[in-house]
């Protein structure tokens, strides 16, 4: 089958790679239909291998070169005689992470998604969704509605890292929010936040095109470039009482816009932290204890997040789908998906692969 393997930095290759074995009692094989570019797949394409283990892994003994794909989602082809959640021929959205089950610590708490051990299909694992079929643990996939696409499918994993980081925000109806970045997951923490319920949404980036992208797909936002304006005083003079948002949520991983979380959040306030950061980053500590602020992270999501992010699709309240710009085959997917989301000008938002183009 072909698939998109990593073997080093700025070395992707489409290639014929084995099909995947038969399942064990416990896994499933799938026909992958759609799978998203993630910032993570691009970091790897242009500096890695990061995530990506040059060794075995503990865990899965995945290594390089490795098929990538994370955001996916396809059809059951066979399933396993101890599945009993899906069938095949049912339509599946993929939860990647991989990880020891029981006799961990984290994994005994049902915190799976903190295991010390985790792998995640598409970066450490046997396969991953830049592939034509893949094979998975039953644990990884659920199911979704025909009212949803097979598009939609490949969204649930991105949304569910919004969702995620408005749960740790603890976002109540009424609130007002700032997020900085205008990419895929920062436009997708803006709707998950208005979906929990906020009032006044504010979105800081520095690329205009993607500000202007954002404020058609979402006309109740408010956009602000920290290069044209003082992205906290801005807020401050938006909301109740000029004391700044309840809630940030930093979406980049730049000091920057962290440090304009906390800036603009207001006292007793709350600042996630999704973006991750190359390295370390500085943060005015007086402020955040001055300011009696809460700085909390936000690492991916809980497993048994998909049921309820899939609602949020199915319902309409998390329009995922509108972040898609572009849709090209495996055989583009390097010039016209990797090399375009990495260009400066930023015009494109979210590419998705279309498997079966």
């Amino acid at each position: 089958m072909k698939a998109l393997r990593f073997h080093a930095a700025r070395t992707l290759v489409l290639e014929e790679i084995a099909e995947p074995a038969d399942p064990a009692p416990d896994q499933v094989v799938i026909q992958n239909r759609f799978c998203g570019i993630c910032g993570t797949d691009l970091h790897e394409y242009a500096y890695g291998p990061i995530l990506i283990p040059k060794d075995p892994h503990p865990f899965t003994g995945a290594h390089a070169p490795q098929v990538l794909g994370h955001e996916f989602g396809g059809v059951v082809l066979k399933a396993g005689r101890d599945i009993r959640h899906v069938k095949e021929g049912d339509r599946v959205s993929v939860q990647p992470l991989v990880m020891p089950r029981a006799a961990e610590f984290y994994a005994d708490r049902g915190l799976f998604h903190l295991s010390d051990q985790i792998a995640l299909a598409g970066l450490s694992w046997i396969g991953g969704g830049m592939a034509e079929r893949a094979l998975l643990n039953g644990y990884n996939v659920a199911a979704i509605p025909d009212s949803l696409s097979d598009q939609d499918a490949a969204l649930v994993e991105p949304t569910a890292v919004a969702v995620y980081a408005c749960d740790r925000a603890g976002i109540a109806a009424g609130n007002s929010v700032l997020v900085t970045g205008a990419g895929p997951i920062g436009l997708l923490a803006a709707m998950a936040a208005r979906a929990a319920g906020a009032a006044q949404v504010f979105l800081s980036d520095v690329n205009p095109t993607r500000l202007a992208l954002a404020r058609g797909i979402m006309p109740w936002i408010v956009t602000l470039d920290p290069r044209a304006a003082d992205v906290g005083a801005a807020v401050r003079a938006a909301t109740e009482g000029g004391v700044g948002c309840d809630v940030a949520i930093e979406c980049v991983g730049n000091g920057a816009a962290l440090n304009t979380c906390v800036d603009a959040v207001r006292k007793r306030g709350v600042v996630v932290q999704v973006g991750l950061h190359p390295g370390e980053a500085a943060v005015n500590w007086f402020t955040v204890t001055f300011k009696d602020i809460d700085i909390r992270g936000s690492w991916a999501y809980p497993t048994h997040l998909w049921p309820r992010t899939i609602r949020l699709l199915d319902a309409g309240l998390i329009p995922a789908r509108q972040i898609v710009t572009r849709t090209v085959g495996l055989d583009d997917a390097v010039g016209q998906g990797f090399d375009a989301l990495l260009d400066p000008a930023g015009t494109q938002l979210k590419i998705l692969i279309d498997l079966g183009a």
